[in-house]
């Protein structure tokens, strides 16, 4: 059973339409499972945006489809030694230097300023603590976004990419999602840290088409 979390309020944004029919500018905590999501979620000019959800639920594909501002995804890091490295080596041998060059990127980019779409392997709770303080500290908010999928339907999307989590990671990715879930809903509230939360489903995140940090 998936857990019940409750909307926050709904704020239409200057120049764009209101939603459902164009665009929402989340405030506080908005669960958008089982119902039309907007066409595009707006965000102050200079804002972080993390996106979260289990292994296969879209995040990468959602970036890299909506984002209009720069991506940081360690997927790219992965990728970045995948055409250094011998093919037969294991991921698992070269997968600290996958975080290590992640992590310098993503420093290199929260110093530049301005806006950020951020991938979130969701086990490492410290990322998104790390994020908001760095953030507050350039007067800056962080958000997030949730992508909610079934266990199954991350597998599948696993399978449709080529390339699955082990049963080990996967469930360490569960029992962080699950507990996420859980905060979310005994809050009442946006997550720890972050100025909102956005809670898509598998349609919603389809009918997503931009992350959009507009000057107001």
């Amino acid at each position: 059973m998936r857990e019940s979390v409750r909307p926050g309020p709904v704020r239409t944004v200057p120049g764009c339409p209101p939603w459902p029919h164009g665009a929402l500018r989340p405030h506080g905590l908005h669960d958008l499972r089982h119902g039309r999501a907007p066409v595009a979620l707006c965000y102050p000019p200079s804002d972080l945006v993390v996106v979260s959800g289990l292994p296969g639920s879209g995040k990468s594909t959602l970036m890299r489809r909506c984002a209009r501002a720069p991506v940081i995804d360690s997927q790219q890091s992965r990728e970045h030694y995948e055409n250094l490295l011998p093919r037969w080596l294991p991921y698992a041998l070269y997968r600290p230097l996958v975080r290590v060059r992640h992590y310098r990127v993503l420093r290199r980019a929260l110093l530049a300023g301005g806006p950020l779409v951020v991938h979130d392997c969701g086990t490492l709770p410290w990322v998104r603590a790390w994020l908001a303080r760095s953030a507050a500290r350039q007067g800056r908010r962080l958000h997030l976004i949730l992508l909610d999928s079934s266990p199954a339907q991350a597998r599948q999307g696993q399978c449709a990419r080529g390339r699955r989590v082990s049963a080990y990671a996967f469930a360490r990715h569960r029992r962080a999602t699950a507990r996420l879930h859980a905060q979310l809903t005994a809050g009442g509230g946006p997550a720890a840290g972050c100025a909102s939360t956005v809670v898509l489903d598998r349609s919603g995140a389809l009918d997503l088409q931009h992350i959009d940090f507009p000057a107001v």
